[in-house]
Parts: structure tokens; sequence; C-alpha cells
């Protein structure tokens, strides 16, 4: 016996089912996000070896200066928001304030107290920058290198941001972020490389890589 094909709808039903279907999305968002009372500071970590860490950690930047926030940086790697980045960043002098504070990569160096002691000397300023209260957000760029490599005392890093001022949004990036810091983060983000040009044998690009 050969069942009876279903009609087809017509584009206005079509058009009806899909706003009662978005409908009851939209209801059901609602009520999610009215159970959503806290507001607070939050620990942000970008991680992972795709690219796009500091990038994203530079739109935030850029979304709290448009809001009026006052914005601090610290870099714990020499060089890494130099260039495009700085450049607008340095365009908003009463909200940002930069501190280029390390020495290069561990492997650019080949010298580990040196190396030590710019990430001991970074890490007392972002201390000094987290308690100040004259910031909003604070971004601590490439942080997780020099932990990594355990120049700096990841017990120390956590029971710091654990301790900030309440509304206080601290933002972390770097590869290789440690468990203990993603423990503690509100916000964790791994950005994973699906495919780079720099293995097609292609040099870093302006308004791309700086």
């Amino acid at each position: 016996m050969t069942g009876k094909s279903k009609p087809e709808l017509t584009e206005a039903q079509l058009n009806q089912r899909h706003a009662e279907k978005m409908a009851k999305k939209k209801a059901a968002r609602d009520k999610i996000i009215a159970t959503k009372t806290i507001e607070k500071g939050l620990v942000i970590v970008h991680t992972g070896k795709g690219k796009g860490k500091s990038t994203a950690a530079m739109g935030l930047a850029v979304r709290a200066i448009g809001n009026g926030m006052r914005v601090g940086i610290v870099q714990f790697v020499k060089g890494v928001w130099e260039t495009g980045e700085r450049v607008v960043l340095e365009a908003f002098p009463d909200q940002v304030t930069i501190k280029a504070m390390g020495e290069g990569f561990s492997w650019d160096t080949q010298d580990r107290a040196r190396d030590i002691a710019a990430a001991e000397q970074a890490w007392a300023t972002s201390k000094e920058m987290m308690a100040s209260g004259e910031y909003d957000m604070v971004i601590l760029d490439e942080l997780n290198i020099p932990l990594r490599y355990e120049n700096l005392d990841i017990n120390d890093v956590v029971a710091t941001l654990k301790t900030k001022p309440e509304m206080l949004h601290v933002v972390v990036t770097g590869r290789n972020a440690k468990d203990e810091l993603m423990d503690a983060a509100d916000l964790v983000t791994e950005m994973t490389m699906v495919k780079h040009p720099f293995r097609a044998g292609v040099k870093a690009q302006k308004g791309i890589e700086f």
C-alpha cells in the first residue's frame, strides 16, 4: 500500500512555523538570562596553540575603552604589543596604560637569570596595577610563558587573582596555561590551530601578526 505524500507547506506556513519556533527559543533564552544575576570582575584566560590570543585580548581592551573603562596592560614578552596594536591603544592615553616589561622570548634571550628577573619585575608591576583601583581591566599579556618555564610562582599568581578587587577584570594570555590558573579562571578559551600560513612559508604579515 502506497503512503500518501505530505502536502508541501506554503511560504506563509513556513514563515509562521519559523516565527513560532523562534518565539519558543526566545522565551526559553529569556528565562535562562533572568536567572543570571551575579555581577563581578572576571578572570579570563586565552591559551592554546592557535593564533589570536593576544589579538582577542586587544579586542577586549578596545571594547572596554568604548565603554569608558580604564585598561592596564603588562607585556611579559617585549615586542608582542608593539606596532599596530600599540598605536591604537596609545591614542587613548587617559584610559590606557601600557608597561612593556619583558626581555623577549626565552629562546631569544637564552639567559635564565635575566628571564626570571624580568618576569618578577613584570609580575610586581602587575600586582601593583591590579591593587591600585585605577583600572577596570588589566591584561597580563603572555604571562603564561614565564609560568610555563617556572620563572614565576604559580601559587602566588593564583592567590593574587583570587584576592583581586571584586569588579576588576583580568585577562591572561599565552600558550600552555597551567591547570591551576585555568581552575581559578571564570572564562577559559583555547585557540586551536587548524591551518597557519607560516607552515607554507609565509612570513608574518602587517595587520595580521603585527
